[in-house]
């Protein structure tokens, strides 16, 4: 245990969290995410929801502030302008709980499958509401 590390992050997950470089991305998964065909880095938060796993991941993992679009999720399926319940908490989660806020893009479904074939990392939650899929670029630890 440490002080101050959200305790839903385990020992793997905070070693990729570290060597992330700035620009490197992080995918945060739902359940019915194909993590398998995408990376073979995956670490696993079973019973975690997607969105407890990004208020924690931000409590300590800072956003690119060089980039306009650190953070982005899918589009819906045929309603490119819907705006599902699992991005709108994201959002909330990235205004309140971001050391640099900013506003989620949507991609299409088959370019997020491709973004995430290039991620450094994917967290696959046990998320069961559809559309919990996010990916954060990783930003500059600023020095103190």
């Amino acid at each position: 245990m440490l002080i101050g590390i959200p305790t839903i992050l385990t020992p793997d997950l905070l070693r990729h969290l570290s060597a992330m470089g700035h620009g490197d991305e992080l995918i945060i998964a739902d359940a019915n995410f194909p993590a398998e065909a995408c990376t073979d880095r995956i670490e696993r938060l079973a019973g975690v929801t997607a969105t407890d796993a990004l208020k924690a991941i931000l409590s300590i993992l800072p956003l690119d502030s060089y980039d306009d679009t650190p953070a982005r999720t899918m589009q819906v399926v045929d309603d490119q302008e819907a705006i599902p319940d699992t991005r709108v908490e994201f959002q909330r989660i990235i205004d309140t709980e971001a050391d640099h806020p900013a506003k989620i893009q949507a991609v299409e479904r088959f370019e997020f499958y491709e973004q995430a074939k290039r991620a450094y990392c994917i967290v696959q939650t046990a998320e069961r509401r559809l559309y919990g899929n996010i990916i954060l670029k990783k930003g500059v630890v600023a020095p103190s």
